[in-house]
């Protein structure tokens, strides 16, 4: 008699369910990954956004006027995209003109969380959610977060 060799059906669907759980554990390296990168580009964004008012504005000796369209105008910024978060962003100048802040619309927990922890060097202050960060992060759980970054 002959005998045939080959895999049964049990050792085919372990194959399966290794490789399953392999594209899985990939698939969320990679997007932990690449949120990670996303964060440092926008927070090099910013920096690269408050470098250039500091110059166009540094004739002046104040931030009046300064705003999203006067960036984009004046050709410091590229476009009107925010680097990160929702397309309601915005640049603002303080009352008396001595300081602006970058606004970000509509971030994550999680982009909130990452902005209240790692604060940029270039922030006087940041601002979550309208609370001063002072070590505990006022994050909402859902993505209507709005993070402010005061500079002066």
């Amino acid at each position: 008699m002959k005998q045939e060799s080959g895999r049964s059906l049990i050792e085919i669907l372990g194959v399966l369910a290794i490789g399953a759980v392999m594209s899985v554990a990939t698939i969320s390296m990679y997007r932990s990954v690449r949120t990670t990168q996303l964060r440092t580009i926008a927070t090099a964004e910013l920096e690269q956004i408050v470098k250039n008012a500091k110059i166009l504005t540094g004739a002046h000796g104040t931030y009046e006027g300064l705003s999203v369209d006067y960036l984009v105008k004046s050709g410091a910024i590229k476009n009107n995209l925010p680097p990160i978060g929702g397309a309601n962003w915005s640049v603002t100048p303080s009352f008396d003109g001595t300081s602006f802040s970058i606004n970000l619309t509509d971030l994550s927990s999680g982009e909130c969380e990452y902005f209240a922890i790692k604060q940029p060097t270039w922030a006087d202050s940041i601002l979550i959610n309208g609370i001063q960060v002072d070590g505990t992060p006022n994050c909402f759980s859902t993505k209507t977060n709005i993070v402010s970054f005061v500079v002066k």
